[in-house]
C-alpha cells in the first residue's frame, strides 16, 4: 500500500510550472477585479453621490465578501479539490463583477459588491495551494510569488483600462472588463488546469476518516496553534495597509488636488512595485536571508506610507505609491509564501484559508476605518500615521513565523 511520505515524493519529484503559469492567468485576473472599485471610485462617487464613509463601505462590501469566500473555499479545497473550487469562484467574482455595472441604487452596489468579493476570497487559498504543490518544495515560495505578482498586474491593466477608455465609456466598462474575463478564462482552466498531484496522491494513501479532519483540529493541533495565531495576527496588521493602499491610493491623489489621470498614474506606480515586490520577495524566501528581507520589506513599507502622508509634489507620490506596492504585496508575500508549509497538504487549503480570512477582517477594516476618519475631518496624514503601529505588529509576527517548524509534506 502506498504511503502518504512515498505520495509526497511522487508528487513533488517534478515542477509544473506549467499549472503555475495558469495560476497566474487566474491571478491576474483576480488582481483586475479586486483594484476596479478603487479605480472606478471617483464616478461611483459622483453617480451615486455617496460621501467618503459611503465609500469606504462599498470598498469594505467586496472585503466583506472575501472573508467567509477564503474560509469556505479553504475548507471545500481539503475535500473536494483546489481545481473546481477555484473555478466555481472564478465564475462567482465574474458574474457579479458585470452585476455591479447594472446596479440602479446604493443597495444593490453594496450586495453585488459583496457577493463578487464571496468569489475572490473563494479563488485566493486555491491559487495558494495549487502553486504551492505544484513544485518542489524548496521552489514554494518563488512559485506562489509569480502566481501572486499576477494580483498587481491585474491591477496594473485595470489601471491602463481606465485610463484609456475610462473618460469615454464610464466607471461601468471597468466591471464589465472585470466581469467578462473570469468567465472566458473559468472553462480554459477546466481543461487545462491539473488538479493538484500532491493532494490527489495524499488523499488517496489515506482513509476518508483522516481526510475529515476537523477544522480546529486543523489548525491548532499538532503543534500548529502558535503559527496559526502568528499567521492570523500578521496577515490582519498587513492587509489593512494593502487594502487602504489599493481602495484609497486614487482618492488621495485626487484630494492632494491632482486629477484623476495623475491618480490612475500612480496607482499604476502601486502596481508595478507590486509586481517587482512580489517576485523579488518570492526569490529572497528561496534563497535568501528571509528574516532579514522580511524586515526590510516591513521598515521599507513604514517609510513608503511616510512618504504618501509627507510629500505634497507628484513625483513623491508617485514614488510613495511604487513604495507602497513593493514592500505591502512583498510583505503579503512573505505570508503567502509561510502559510501552506505549516499544514501538511490534507489541511493546507483549511490552514492557508482561515489565515486569508481573517486577514480579510484587517482588509475590511482598513477602507471602513479610513472612509469614517476622513468623513470626520481627519486629513489623510493622520490617516495614514494610524496604520505604522500595526506595520510593526505585523513585522514582529512575521519574524515569529520564519522561527517556527515547517512541514514538507
Amino acid at each position: 500500500m502506498q504511503t502518504a511520505a512515498t505520495s509526497e515524493a511522487g508528487a513533488t519529484s517534478s515542477n509544473n510550472w506549467t499549472a503555475v503559469g495558469l495560476c497566474l492567468v487566474a491571478a491576474i485576473i483576480e488582481g483586475v477585479d479586486l483594484q476596479s472599485a478603487g479605480v472606478a471610485a471617483p464616478g461611483l462617487r459622483a453617480d451615486f453621490g455617496l460621501d467618503p464613509s459611503q465609500l469606504g463601505l462599498v470598498f469594505s462590501a467586496s472585503i466583506f465578501g472575501l472573508l467567509p469566500g477564503a474560509a469556505i473555499g479553504g475548507r471545500l479545497a481539503d475535500l473536494y479539490g483546489r481545481k473546481q473550487v477555484l473555478i466555481g469562484s472564478m465564475l462567482l467574482f465574474g458574474l457579479f463583477s458585470i452585476a455591479t455595472a447594472l446596479s440602479w441604487d446604493y443597495k444593490t452596489l453594496l450586495l453585488a459588491r459583496f457577493l463578487t468579493g464571496v468569489g475572490l476570497g473563494g479563488a485566493m487559498p486555491n491559487l495558494i495551494a495549487l502553486s504551492a504543490e505544484s513544485v518542489k518544495p524548496q521552489s514554494r515560495n518563488i512559485a506562489v510569488a509569480i502566481m501572486y505578482a499576477g494580483m498587481p498586474f491585474g491591477g496594473l491593466l485595470v489601471s491602463i483600462f481606465a485610463l484609456v477608455f475610462g473618460a469615454t465609456w464610464g466607471w461601468h466598462s471597468i466591471f464589465y472588463f472585470g466581469g467578462i474575463a473570469p468567465l472566458v478564462v473559468a472553462p480554459l482552466l477546466y481543461f487545462l488546469l491539473p488538479e493538484s498531484r500532491q493532494f490527489e496522491q495524499r488523499k488517496a494513501a489515506v482513509s476518508v476518516s483522516d481526510n475529515r479532519e476537523g477544522v480546529v483540529s486543523a489548525l491548532f493541533a499538532g503543534g500548529r496553534a502558535v503559527p496559526t495565531l502568528l499567521l492570523w495576527v500578521s496577515y490582519f496588521f498587513t492587509l489593512i495597509v494593502l487594502y487602504f493602499l489599493q481602495n484609497w491610493l486614487p482618492t488621495v491623489v485626487i484630494g492632494a488636488g491632482f486629477t484623476r489621470e495623475a491618480a490612475s498614474q500612480v496607482q499604476m506606480a502601486f502596481n508595478i512595485g507590486g509586481v517587482i515586490g512580489s517576485l523579488g520577495t518570492g526569490y529572497v524566501m528561496d534563497r535568501g536571508p528571509k528574516k532579514i528581507g522580511a524586515a526590510i520589506l516591513y521598515i521599507g513599507l513604514i517609510g513608503s506610507m511616510m512618504g504618501l502622508a509627507y510629500t505634497k509634489s507628484f513625483t513623491g507620490l508617485l514614488l510613495g505609491g511604487f513604495g507602497g506596492g513593493l514592500f505591502s504585496i512583498g510583505g503579503q508575500m512573505v505570508l503567502y509564501g509561510l502559510a501552506p508549509v505549516f499544514y501538511h497538504t490534507l489541511i493546507r487549503g483549511t490552514g492557508v484559508g482561515s489565515a486569508v480570512a481573517v486577514g480579510r477582517l484587517g482588509s475590511i477594516v482598513g477602507p471602513l476605518a479610513a472612509g469614517q476618519l476622513l468623513s470626520a475631518g481627519s486629513g489623510t496624514t493622520a490617516v495614514i500615521a494610524a496604520t505604522f503601529p500595526g506595520i510593526v505588529i505585523a513585522a514582529i509576527a512575521a519574524q515569529g513565523l520564519l522561527f517556527r517548524k515547517t512541514t514538507t509534506d
